[in-house]
């Protein structure tokens, strides 16, 4: 990082008489050229020379570098200007932080750092130089503060370096044990799914857009979150997910009992709740592979949630409320189209005959919805979630009956609405099977003759 040689001699030396002569008991200050004995210069490679007058005592108290520099064990200094001179060789972008630690020598506690980065080149010049007090403010003040992303980034590119004397430096960013992380975990995941205050609902928020990011494998070479204590954990998301659908399923049913044909604000608000819960839940599940109790769930309530979302009006927000109840949908779907939960026949021909319908009723109500300002933006947020929902209907309706089949297919190419959602590719097929049934399965006849 950086070097020190003598100038080239242009004056005489010092005479033993001033060299021993008591410096004055005065306060002293850097650039101070009436009491400076030593000249500091600091220089880089890309010509950058600046000189500043110091003092012998001051340096030797705080640097092992410039104890042996200045001592009667170095070979005998060259002078410059009637002073000790002692030029210092460093990277242009290690020049303010040289010159920040001259500085500091003069400074009583507690001393300005000016931020984690112009600290961390503080302490690598300190550790070159061998500056015991000032590393140990150095870290001091890193371990104390908060670091920005960017911030953490620097500080693991460089504490390594410095030796492990420093390496408690980056305590704050070690992994922690997996008693830890199923405790930090299991209560987060208890907090959002619970139904704590208006006013908490951000925390909320935030909580469940951590737990996502925690269980999410990225790109790079992070492993996942939770790769220890599976069934732990498990355990205890079951529990929440039960314990959220029992509170969903204990309010829809209170709905449909009361028979109301409008739903308030405050129903609103608090479906519109439970929905973004259980949309969130079903992310989380899929990640975890546990999406069976939620589909079983939804399976059976299919036709007591479908009536309460039906009596939502067709402005954006319910609009909006609407979509949260086709996007769960499309993921319960999923899961059953591509056999990751496995359903009867009878259970698969409801699912259907329920939410068929109910989708061809909501697509029109987002054309209905003003094109222009927030509110469209806010009611299409979801909008790609029909190629998945599409796909998934199209792969059940095809794993029942052909006489159901058909009847599915009449009533879609009769409605109005025959693009929402499109059962094109599954037309096609059954179009296929039917023409070649007796063909394909002809052997059958000869068999049961037989």
């Amino acid at each position: 990082m950086s070097s020190a040689r003598e100038s080239a001699p242009d004056t005489p030396p010092f005479s033993e008489e001033k060299k021993n002569k008591q410096i004055p008991q005065i306060p002293m200050k850097i650039g101070d050229r009436s009491t400076s004995d030593v000249v500091v210069r600091v220089r880089t490679h890309e010509g950058r020379d600046s000189w500043f007058y110091c003092h012998s005592q001051i340096l030797i108290e705080n640097c092992k570098y410039f104890a042996e520099r200045l001592s009667d064990d170095w070979p005998t200094c060259q002078i410059l200007d009637s002073r000790y001179c002692v030029e210092v060789y460093c990277e242009e972008s290690d020049f303010n932080s040289h010159v920040a630690v001259l500085r500091l020598f003069y400074v009583s506690k507690p001393y300005t750092w000016h931020g984690v980065r112009n600290t961390l080149g503080i302490l690598q010049v300190v550790v070159h130089l061998g500056c015991p007090k000032l590393a140990r403010d150095c870290v001091g003040y890193l371990e104390s503060v908060p670091w920005e992303e960017g911030e953490e980034e620097e500080i693991l590119k460089t504490i390594p370096h410095l030796g492990p004397h420093y390496e408690h430096v980056l305590d704050r960013l070690r992994p922690v044990n997996s008693k830890a992380v199923i405790q930090i975990f299991v209560l987060a995941f208890r907090f959002a799914t619970s139904s704590p205050p208006p006013l908490m609902r951000e925390m909320k928020c935030s909580a469940q857009d951590q737990l996502e990011y925690m269980l999410t494998e990225d790109d790079e070479d992070d492993s996942l979150f939770l790769t220890s204590d599976a069934d732990i954990i498990k355990f205890e998301v079951k529990n929440c997910v039960k314990n959220l659908l029992t509170k969903f399923d204990n309010f829809v049913k209170s709905l449909v009992t009361k028979s109301a044909t409008v739903l308030d604000e405050n129903t609103k608000t608090d479906l519109r709740n439970f929905l973004f819960d259980i949309l969130w839940t079903c992310q989380i599940l899929s990640k975890m592979e546990m999406m069976r109790d939620l589909v079983h769930y939804w399976v059976n309530a299919s036709s007591s949630i479908s009536t309460v979302a039906d009596q939502l009006s067709t402005d954006c927000d319910d609009v909006e409320t609407r979509l949260k109840v086709v996007e769960i949908t499309s993921k319960v779907l999923e899961a059953i189209g591509f056999g990751n939960v496995v359903l009867p026949t009878a259970k698969r021909l409801n699912l259907v005959n329920t939410w068929l319908p109910f989708v061809r009723r909501t697509m029109p109500m987002l054309e209905q919805v003003d094109t222009e300002g927030d509110d469209a933006k806010k009611a299409n947020l979801d909008s790609d979630i029909w190629q998945g929902l599409e796909s998934a209907l199209v792969s059940i309706v095809l794993t029942l009956p052909s006489d159901h089949q058909a009847e599915i297919l009449a009533e879609w190419l009769r409605s109005k609405h025959v693009r929402y959602p499109d059962l094109t590719e599954a037309f096609e097929v059954w179009c296929y099977r039917s023409k070649v049934a007796k063909r394909r399965l002809a052997f059958l006849e000869g068999m049961n003759s037989d």
